[in-house]
């Protein structure tokens, strides 16, 4: 019924925690790399970038459920908006699965998103562990 309204939260609260990181952050530092062969540019991804993956990650997904819960008619376009906040046996209901559903759902985003921080940090120990270029 609302549990769109869980990752939304997240994501608003990861957005402003990503601007005030991206004031903070310093440019990266590039290492010219042999890779293959080949001299490529390599350099660490700004944290303020992977948190950005976790908004849009998100972001899509509450767009997407809230889609889908406008589809089956739970969301509509008057007060309250919720279908299950007018009747308080609904509500209860709703709270209960904002609890469980968009609880869980928001943390398995989140675990999606640590997986591929870990994935991150492979392939940029590997692009920074490459041959330097000789000038």
């Amino acid at each position: 019924m609302a549990c769109f309204i869980v990752p939304a939260v997240e994501a608003i609260v990861v957005t402003v925690v990503r601007k005030v990181i991206e004031k903070k952050e310093k440019q990266p530092e590039e290492v010219s790399v042999v890779l293959d062969g080949t001299p490529e540019t390599a350099y660490k991804v700004p944290f303020s970038r992977k948190l950005k993956w976790l908004t849009n990650l998100l972001w899509g997904g509450s767009a997407l459920l809230a889609f889908e819960h406008v589809w089956h008619g739970e969301v509509v376009p008057w007060f309250p908006f919720l279908t299950a906040a007018a009747d308080p046996a609904d509500a209860a209901e709703m709270l209960h699965e904002m609890a469980t559903v968009g609880v869980s759902m928001a943390a398995l985003v989140t675990l999606v998103w640590l997986a591929m921080l870990g994935v991150s940090a492979v392939i940029e120990k590997r692009a920074l562990k490459a041959e330097p270029v000789k000038a």
